[in-house]
């Protein structure tokens, strides 16, 4: 039978550190409202500028615009830019996105391409890193905020667009976990540039709301519609077609990846909180076993006890 110290030391600990996991769980869902804050503040403009695309590609082809962001080229250079987090302790959230990572660039490489890496997140920098010899890594970002901001999202799209507009890559393709619900997320994968602006926002579109019931949290989805009226027919543009697209896509590059990275926080976020979540209940279920066993080691050392007692006292009889 088990030392009593031993088991009523571990009883403790395991009590102590539900208390932190606990903690940590509520300080993520704290931080999952904060995102869904953000990304509702950023919708407005998100909408607007979608609509107005939509409304000059009503007006104009834009096969035939002469915007570089928009030209379809033969690839043989492909950027993978992988999103993952700077903190642990937020179930398989960063193994996804490195696993699938790894195996898109194990396709395109066995396809002939030329592909090399950017890296979001001190979690896939290391893992990568470790592996150099393997992987080509052209750019690294960490530290960025909890939930990310446009100034952040912009940083990034510079870059990648510097290396698009310079002909050093042909295309770049963003690998980040799509936030569906508070206990399940998906790593997806989708092209960055160059820009396809076909059916954007698409009326089953939908961003997740936080929700408060009785205690307990939950989702609800919204749509992101915000209609926006048609241009009229005869209105005429100051500026030509190709000047509007070229100042307006490098703004619509940058809400894509600040939705992304946007999307790949509120995974995080609630993969760390469902995580905490199932570590609080392991560590009670643990909890109320060690308690058992604790009284029936403590039963059985009283009973020893007694009969050794007993055993004596008829001894001396």
């Amino acid at each position: 039978m088990a030392n009593l110290k031993d088991i009523r030391d571990r009883i403790g600990s395991v009590k102590n550190t539900r208390k932190i996991t606990e903690a940590m769980r509520l300080v993520a869902a704290a931080k999952v409202r904060r995102a869904q804050e953000q990304v509702l503040r950023s919708r407005p403009f998100a909408d607007r500028l979608a609509r107005i695309l939509e409304n000059l590609q009503s007006r104009m082809r834009f096969e035939d615009a002469d915007a570089p962001l928009l030209e379809q080229r033969d690839v043989s250079t492909i950027t993978l830019l992988a999103v993952t987090g700077d903190r642990g302790l937020c179930g398989g959230y960063n193994a996804n996105i490195i696993k699938r990572t790894e195996i898109r660039y194990a396709e395109l490489k066995a396809q002939g391409y030329t592909v090399n890496l950017v890296l979001i997140g001190r979690k896939a920098i290391t893992y990568f890193q470790n592996r150099a010899k393997l992987y080509t890594i052209r750019a690294t970002f960490t530290g960025l905020e909890q939930v990310p901001n446009a100034k952040e999202a912009m940083g990034i799209a510079s870059d990648v667009l510097a290396d698009f507009l310079s002909g050093s890559t042909d295309r770049v393709e963003i690998i980040f976990t799509k936030f569906i619900n508070l206990v399940s997320s998906k790593p997806v994968s989708q092209t960055l540039l160059p820009l396809d602006p076909q059916g954007i926002a698409l009326p089953d579109d939908e961003i997740f709301r936080l929700t408060t019931r009785q205690g307990e949290l939950g989702v609800e989805a919204g749509s992101t519609a915000n209609a926006v009226a048609k241009l009229p027919s005869d209105v005429v543009f100051d500026q030509s077609p190709d000047q509007l697209l070229n100042a307006l896509l490098p703004l619509y590059l940058e809400n894509q990846l600040l939705r992304s990275l946007q999307e790949a926080a509120a995974s995080e976020l609630a993969s760390r909180m469902t995580a905490m979540n199932n570590a609080s209940d392991n560590a009670k279920a643990l909890a109320k076993t060690l308690t058992l066993d604790y009284n029936k080691a403590r039963q059985a050392a009283i009973t020893q006890e007694i009969l050794e007692v007993v055993g004596g006292a008829a001894a001396m009889v």
